[in-house]
């Protein structure tokens, strides 16, 4: 059941670029008064890591979340400290905080993908009486987590992706009329998603979800780092994460700043690692030129090189790396590293790591194990260093096996097409 008398979680807003701390207008996603791009941050009145023990899921971590309301059927990722894994690789002190379906370890992610820690904050942060339609563009997982909790909470949503990931709708049961699905024909890509979305947006009656800009959607994401510090006690010597667009290692970079701020976790000198699957490596490539510009990639590499990986949730041409306070900047101050892993590494680790733990990772998962591995093997970490990986999503084996439905798209549409069109079909369909 819904939770009822939720006070509204107290905050401001803070420029990374300049320093400004102003008022949240209610879905700002940049500060207008800066001349350059910026994140922004949310600067909350609670200053303690505060977990609460009288809301369910998620939303025991609201504290540190940007809401208005709690929603239904949330659930929270889950940290435990491995003893297979660790021991297979030689770690000491390695946990896994693992965003997907395992009852066994508690693990109730519907959706089995860590992007449903986004859908939970970001619908939350919306007012109950919000009349516009939310547009979230998607590669796949972000547009399965969505349409769950919008359907499931009577969230009205158009949710924009590229056909060829369709297969990744899955649901347990069949959607609410609420939730319509638009997509980029065959041989597009994820930024063709964003093409479709940013086009619809145009008109008043609908509203952009906002990306790795939305506090919701960071913070909703930093809520990884919180599951671990309530196992560890302490913030991790170092983090491991798959990334398309970089959003979660920044949201968890966030937060740790925020628990060193509280003082009772240690300083925060945690190094971010992230990968890439090969051969779709924007990120690697630009952190490896060393500059805050994104290497150049043309669409139709970009579309190629999507249709080759198995983590298809890992190729966004648009990520937020050179923004102030982006993937660049993390990498940065906690001199961190990209990673690459081949598709033949994703089923070696997927298949490796299910002998170990006993369950199934989603293939970007098993390109942030292949990342810690690698770390291993150059000593980039040692044997006693407290270690977060990142575990995105994984026990679809499980949650399929129970049965399951296909949402088909209710338009395909080319990002090629004009606004005005794109809008009018769009709107018939509501």
């Amino acid at each position: 059941m819904q939770l009822t008398k939720f006070k509204p979680t107290a905050y401001k807003l803070e420029t990374v670029k300049t320093g400004r701390v102003f008022e949240d207008a209610g879905w700002t996603l940049a500060d207008p008064e800066c001349d350059s791009p910026s994140l922004v941050r949310a600067i909350y009145d609670n200053t303690q890591f505060t977990p609460r023990s009288d809301l369910k899921g998620i939303y025991r971590y609201a504290e540190w979340m940007p809401v208005k309301r709690t929603l239904r059927n949330s659930a929270a990722p889950v940290t435990y400290k491995s003893k297979a894994l660790a021991k297979y690789l030689g770690l000491n002190n390695l946990y896994i905080t693992f965003s997907g379906w395992n009852p066994k370890i508690g693990a109730k992610m519907s959706t089995c993908s860590f992007k449903e820690t986004e859908a939970f904050s970001v619908c939350a942060r919306m007012d109950k009486k919000e009349k516009r339609t939310l547009i979230v563009q998607s590669a796949g997982n972000t547009a399965r987590a969505f349409a769950q909790v919008c359907s499931d909470n009577d969230i009205p949503v158009v949710i924009c992706i590229p056909e060829d990931n369709k297969h990744d709708l899955w649901f347990r049961h069949k959607l609410s009329r609420c939730v319509k699905v638009v997509a980029a024909p065959h041989g597009c890509d994820y930024f063709d998603a964003i093409t479709l979305g940013d086009k619809l947006a145009r008109d008043p009656r609908y509203f952009l979800e906002g990306g790795a800009k939305n506090i919701a959607r960071r913070d909703g994401m930093g809520t990884t780092i919180l599951s671990y510090i309530e196992k560890a006690g302490r913030i991790p010597d170092a983090y491991f994460q798959a990334v398309g667009s970089g959003t979660g290692a920044i949201a968890s970079w966030e937060n740790a700043e925020r628990l060193a701020a509280d003082g009772r976790f240690g300083e925060n000198n945690m190094r971010v690692y992230v990968a890439q699957n090969t051969p779709f490596t924007l990120l690697y490539d630009s952190w490896k030129a060393g500059t805050s510009q994104l290497s150049e990639i043309t669409p139709e590499i970009g579309r190629r090189q999507a249709e080759v990986i198995l983590a298809k949730v890992l190729s966004n041409r648009k990520p937020p790396y050179g923004i102030a306070g982006g993937l660049f900047d993390v990498l940065q101050k906690n001199h961190g590293d990209v990673f690459l892993a081949s598709n033949d590494d994703i089923m070696y680790w997927l298949l490796q790591f299910r002998n170990l733990e006993g369950y199934d990772l989603l293939p970007a998962a098993c390109v942030a194990v292949s990342a810690l591995a690698q770390a291993v093997e150059k000593g980039i970490v040692n044997k006693d260093e407290y270690i977060m990986l990142n575990c995105t999503g994984g026990g679809t084996l499980a949650a399929m096996g129970k049965g399951y439905h296909l949402k088909e798209p209710d338009l395909i549409l080319s990002p090629d097409l004009p606004a005005e069109e794109i809008i009018k079909r769009v709107s018939d369909l509501f």
